[in-house]
């Protein structure tokens, strides 16, 4: 179990005490082998312990660690890191403030739409998740989770995900709306093209701000840099997390410059953060995405999530949705589910809940397994299966 001095999320935790992590793989303290079909919850992409991102890492620590409070030195990785990302977006994507995680990002967006409109609404979800912060989980679908908590950001509204005939809800009182491109949580909903279309017309119309989360979407997780770019459909605003930093923590929100310097006063120092665009996770961030905007690795992905799919079939498989190597296999109930998590950990296969849908698993491996290895992990799903 967990030290009692550490605090524990839940009573059940996954328990592997971690030795030591390469490429695919876990190795826990008494030598056993894990492969890791989850990436951290989306975060691994590049696979663990990736030598350019450690070296990136090492190179920046023997220059500098922390110096001044965020934006108020110029610091060069924090450049090069924007420069870099920005390159690979659409115009209107141009300005990226670095922050210390997804959460902190998703409140930092709540407040740029809040400010750049002089609106107080905000539009999401039903099944979203976009963090577990006051005002990220304000923006969260999941009442249970909520609850507790109450009471969180007052005029917040929530509609069905996918639902075109809801968004004449989004009008001239609203500041903003959030979604997930696909949501994850809520077992990798994807909405068609033309909702997100429509989504955005509506936005334009009545003057609200689009905050497209890809959090756990981005960064080659679905085939595309980003998951937008499936839809031809571009954000004012979009947030970043998990798999930015290949491994180290940081966040990011990126709009345009004129949105942006909207933070810059009325008032000034609109948002603030001490350890936002740490330079040792910018040299770690900006090294991943160097790595993972190659368009080979991204062009592999959909090949290889295909063959998951092609693998992972079973009379208990209710269900698989996906896009690219972001998966939700749903089973017949949540018992099952459980059944297969801990079976799969048993035999040295790492996969995950989620939160808001019980009745599904999480697949979510390192862009860089092989195929060979996609091929043994899906035996051991299906040997599990056979079991129950």
């Amino acid at each position: 179990m967990l030290d009692n001095q550490l605090a524990y999320t839940t009573p059940f935790p996954m328990d592997i005490e971690v030795a030591s992590a390469d490429g695919i793989y876990l190795f826990d303290s008494n030598g056993n082998k894990y492969t890791d079909l989850i990436s951290g919850i989306a975060v691994s992409n590049l696979g663990h312990n990736h030598p350019k991102i450690k070296q990136a890492i090492k190179d920046q620590v023997d220059k500098h660690l922390h110096v001044m409070v965020y934006g108020e030195y110029k610091q060069s990785i924090q450049n090069k890191l924007a420069e870099k990302l920005c390159s690979l977006l659409p115009n209107g994507l141009d300005v990226l403030y670095p922050v210390n995680s997804g959460t902190e990002a998703i409140e930092a967006a709540l407040k740029l739409v809040k400010r750049v409109t002089a609106r107080r609404e905000i539009i999401s979800f039903n099944g979203a998740y976009h963090g577990s912060t006051h005002g990220a989980l304000s923006v969260t679908g999941n009442e249970q989770k909520k609850s507790a908590f109450y009471p969180l950001l007052p005029e917040v509204r929530f509609i069905d995900f996918n639902a075109t005939d809801q968004l004449n809800m989004i009008s001239a009182k609203t500041a903003g709306v959030i979604i997930e491109p696909i949501q994850g949580d809520a077992g990798v909903r994807i909405p068609s093209i033309e909702f997100l279309k429509a989504l955005r017309r509506r936005c334009n119309e009545v003057g609200a701000l689009l905050i497209f989360d890809e959090i756990q979407s981005g960064f080659g997780r679905t085939g595309k840099l980003f998951a937008f770019e499936h839809f031809n459909v571009v954000p004012d605003v979009l947030t970043v997390g998990k798999a930015f930093g290949g491994g180290m923590p940081i966040g990011g929100f990126i709009s345009s410059k004129e949105n942006m310097n909207k933070l810059t006063f009325n008032p000034k120092l609109g948002h603030i953060t001490t350890f936002g665009g740490h330079p040792v996770c910018c040299a770690a961030a900006l090294a991943s995405l160097e790595l993972i905007s190659d368009p080979e690795l991204l062009a592999q992905v959909e090949v290889k999530g295909r063959l998951f799919e092609d693998l992972l079939i079973h009379p208990k498989i209710k269900e698989v949705r996906r896009k690219g190597m972001f998966f939700a296999i749903e089973l017949e109930n949540p018992e099952i589910v459980q059944q297969v998590v801990h079976g799969c950990k048993e035999w040295g296969v790492l996969t995950f809940w989620f939160l808001s849908n019980p009745q599904s698993f999480r697949i979510a491996p390192p862009l860089i397994i092989s195929e060979q290895e996609i091929k043994s992990s899906c035996q051991v799903i299906n040997q599990i299966l056979d079991s129950i």
